[in-house]
């Protein structure tokens, strides 16, 4: 039987360890509006974006150059009905070398189809995955959601 988890992957000609490094600079490939550690185990970090969607994830699993895996502790959607659809579910990030190249394995455990968020979801991380993070760990640079001002900084 399929997973139904949302699952993509990408092949880079860098090390194992570049794209783990990638991986953890969150900022550099989703979103410069993370708050919190993104590169220690047990450290909790939250995203925003906007008045549409916030998370808070804890780092529960990092093996240098082979494995990463995020608990999504908490979630807000604006626009599904079910606020916290990604409560409880689990971001992995697996690197296998392959030659001289890295594969990275991307799964949103409990992301599935039945989620009225899916395929904005499953839109949203192909994008971060294939193209955003993939250019971090290849050219040094992705391409996260900008800085947010905030409503101080905005009067």
């Amino acid at each position: 039987m399929k997973n139904p988890d949302f699952t993509t992957a990408i092949l880079v000609d860098q090390t194992a360890q570049q794209a783990f490094n990638a991986i953890n600079n969150v900022r550099g490939w989703w979103s410069e509006n993370i708050k919190g550690n993104t590169d220690e185990l047990n450290s909790e970090f939250t995203y925003s974006y906007k008045d549409v969607h916030r998370c808070r994830i804890k780092i529960i699993e990092l093996i240098p150059a082979q494995k990463a895996v995020w608990h999504v502790l908490d979630n807000y959607f604006s626009f599904t009905a079910d606020k916290n659809e990604w409560k409880d579910t689990k971001i992995i990030f697996e690197i296998v070398q392959k030659g001289d190249r890295t594969e990275v394995h991307f799964m949103h455990q409990g992301l599935v189809p039945a989620y009225e968020c899916y395929q904005i979801c499953h839109d949203a991380w192909t994008g971060y995955i294939q193209e955003s993070l993939k250019n971090l760990i290849a050219t040094g640079k992705g391409a996260p959601n900008p800085k947010e001002m905030e409503a101080e900084e905005s009067k």
